[in-house]
């Protein structure tokens, strides 16, 4: 094994963080928009496109966060299965929250098409390893439920057929779904940077908000550049909720996801361990999750983090690259980095509403797609209220992930001191568990 060569975010090389110089400082927007992610951006552009002023606040450079450190993976995941989310909501319940990770999923794809997004977006499918034991039956049975319902095909990968998807003895079979792609998340989330202005939205990078309080119906925003009052506030700071939002913060917890990226190992080599160029994910609780980069010449893994020490950390990753590819055993790390995601207590996401606030946030990993969902359906709620009931338009408020409660445990603050036990948690279960897809 060998340590990294580089540090940092592969993404930032074609996209790196940026500072944004706005003209001048205004005291008062119609909407103010707490983090200019995914989530805010998202708002932000709708919200624009539809007359209202909008301000959004950055605490750091705009990039900076979890938008560009994720691993550019379209899955729009939900944790739980749909027996497991049957078994805890009811039948009704569980197929709504799978229509709308559908949903979602295919929102994305149609605003990177309808805008013409330069993100290197890859409709090229992605392939669950699965580990453990499994009931062939029982898959196709969901897979075939699954196309009948949405006119998408998952297909069960047998052993025989596993080298026309990746070349690895790690996995007894795999499940394929169709619909899930990948991109340049750097390059998206400043591309929609680029909408957002273009629709009037003002932008102040290297500002954080450093304390949120009401005046009657006007919120008022202590920032570094001073005050601002707002009629409404959407708060998308997700995965980087500092202590200026404390109800927010007990309710998230942060786990730090990190991501390896080898030096360039050519595109025929890497077709030749992907020969489909897919994404991938592992069927385990605390499994890898990784692809080919854009430009087919170089292979991406990430992870939830292990250990303190980044040497030690990025380790972890490297071996867990070659325990799937051996031939990547002595591959060179050039690029290594972290970030942040968030869940909340229950592991769902959330578009909920406390004291006025509107909070697109839990989107436990899976944020590129649900990000930029319930972002879109936090405008909604705010367009809504000049509009009566509910529509068949894809950012009308309504979500399963609304109205949700948001639970926290007692004396937690937001700094997880659990986490390890839960690690260790996770880890036994993916022992003992016969995997889950």
């Amino acid at each position: 094994m060998t340590e990294a060569r580089q540090r940092g975010c592969y993404w930032w090389a074609d996209a790196p963080p940026r500072r944004i110089e706005e003209a001048s400082w205004s005291g008062h927007t119609e909407i103010a928009i707490i983090g200019c992610g995914f989530a805010g951006l998202s708002a932000a552009i709708y919200l624009a496109r539809a007359g209202r002023k909008v301000t959004i606040f950055e605490k750091e450079a705009i990039g900076f966060g979890a938008s560009t450190r994720n691993g550019g993976i379209t899955s729009g995941n939900i944790r739980y299965s749909h027996a497991q989310l049957a078994r805890r909501f009811g039948t009704e319940k569980a197929t709504a929250f799978i229509d709308e990770a559908v949903a979602a999923r295919a929102a994305l794809a149609s605003f990177i098409r309808d805008e013409k997004i330069n993100c290197n977006f890859q409709p090229s499918g992605r392939m669950v390893g699965i580990s453990r034991e499994f009931d062939k039956a029982a898959i196709e049975a969901e897979n075939t439920a699954f196309q009948q319902r949405y006119d998408i095909s998952p297909q069960f990968i047998d052993a025989a057929d596993l080298p026309g998807y990746i070349s690895t003895s790690s996995y007894k079979a795999g499940i394929y779904r169709p619909d899930i792609g990948g991109i340049h998340p750097a390059k998206l989330l400043h591309e929609k940077v680029r909408l957002a202005r273009a629709a009037g939205v003002t932008i102040y990078s290297e500002c954080p908000v450093t304390r949120i309080y009401r005046t009657g119906a006007e919120f008022i925003l202590e920032t570094a550049n001073g005050q601002v009052k707002s009629d409404h506030l959407v708060s998308a700071s997700n995965g980087y909720t500092d202590k200026a939002q404390p109800w927010l913060r007990r309710r998230l917890v942060p786990v730090i996801s990190e991501i390896i990226v080898t030096e360039k190992l050519g595109a025929n080599f890497v077709k030749s361990l992907m020969p489909k160029l897919s994404m991938f994910g592992e069927d385990k609780e605390v499994g890898f999750y990784y692809r080919p980069t854009p430009d087919g010449e170089r292979i991406l893994l990430g992870g939830r983090r292990m250990h303190k020490q980044d040497a030690i950390a990025q380790m972890r990753l490297h071996e867990g690259l070659a325990a799937i590819f051996p031939e990547l055993g002595g591959a060179k790390i050039d690029h290594y980095w972290a970030g942040n995601v968030v869940f909340p207590f229950d592991q769902l996401p959330k578009l909920a509403v406390h004291d006025g606030i509107i909070y697109p946030t839990g989107f436990c990993g899976s944020g590129t797609v649900w990000a930029h969902w319930l972002g879109r359906k936090a405008a909604a709620i705010i367009l809504a209220k000049d509009s009566a009931g509910q529509t068949d338009d894809p950012a009308s408020p309504a979500s399963n992930f609304a109205q949700m409660p948001m639970r926290t445990m007692p004396f937690y603050t937001g700094g997880p001191w659990f986490m390890p036990l839960a690690m260790s948690y996770y880890r036994m279960r993916d022992k003992l568990a016969a995997g889950r897809y």
